[in-house]
């Protein structure tokens, strides 16, 4: 079996974004919201804070205390969407609880949503319209981008991201389905013929060897820390003979879901432009 690290694939986006952005003379501009004092949350706003350097963006941060207002934050990102220097928004997340998610994302426009959440620009992508890709999805597809494929699998805690990350398969010519954690048993017989599985649970050990196909490739997406370990949803030991691919956690998706994130700053500045 062999890793597929994100590391290198990310290395070569973050390497092709600052030479891209440096020939056409751009200068963009990605604003990140952060609320509360979430470790985790700090951790990913760094590492996203290191890329955007590597790469040539200029990265903002703007901070707001668990205890303010979701109407500050709401008002922060209305000013950041006529703010011209910026070209990108992301709301960091989790958000502390008695703030409401959704509504805070829908507040990004369409035009600087670069992380692909806004229900709009998902809706877009599913239907097949031109629009900003999802960071997630696009990663995942970025890692299995040079490995043979015909069919895949996605779990998934959520049907939006089920539907969402099918989606992104199909424009790739491969057939996909996704399937629901909570069905997922059912389903046993879908998850062992497939030759690409995905999984974005965050349940560790979920997927045990004798669920997967000899040879299948496995992009794991799910995250769960215990203690001072990240662990993630495959379960190494039972898969390292089965699968011919996984995807480390941590190490894989992640570092290439940043550089995806910076690469849809540097297409909608162009856009911008």
């Amino acid at each position: 079996m062999r890793l597929l690290k994100g590391k290198k694939i990310a290395d070569k986006i973050l390497g092709d974004l600052k030479r891209a952005i440096k020939r056409e003379n751009l200068k963009p501009g990605l604003a990140v919201v952060l609320v509360g004092e979430n470790k985790a949350s700090k951790v990913y706003v760094g590492l996203k804070k290191k890329a955007a350097q590597k790469a040539g963006i200029d990265f903002y941060v703007y901070k707001f205390k668990e205890s303010g207002k979701e109407s500050d934050v709401v008002g922060k990102i209305k000013k950041l969407d006529k703010d011209k220097k910026i070209h990108g928004i992301i709301v960091q997340l989790p958000l502390p609880k008695k703030f409401n998610m959704q509504k805070i994302i829908n507040t990004i426009s369409l035009a600087k949503d670069a992380d692909g959440f806004h229900p709009k620009n998902l809706q877009k992508f599913i239907a097949g319209k031109k629009s900003i890709q999802p960071v997630f999805p696009k990663a995942i597809m970025k890692m299995i981008a040079a490995v043979p494929k015909t069919r895949a699998v996605v779990i998934s805690n959520s049907k939006i991201f089920g539907e969402t990350m099918t989606a992104a398969l199909k424009q790739k010519g491969i057939v996909g389905q996704y399937i629901l954690h909570k069905n997922y048993k059912k389903s046993l017989p879908a998850v062992r013929r497939t030759d690409i599985l995905i999984s974005a649970i965050g349940k560790p050990g979920l997927i045990k060897g004798e669920m997967v196909k000899k040879g299948a490739i496995i992009i794991d997406g799910g995250i769960t820390k215990i203690g001072k370990k990240v662990l993630g949803d495959a379960d190494f030991q039972s898969v390292k003979n089965k699968a011919s691919y996984l995807s480390p956690v941590p190490g894989g998706v992640g570092p290439v879901t940043i550089a995806c994130l910076l690469e849809n700053v540097y297409l909608l500045s162009k856009k911008s432009r």
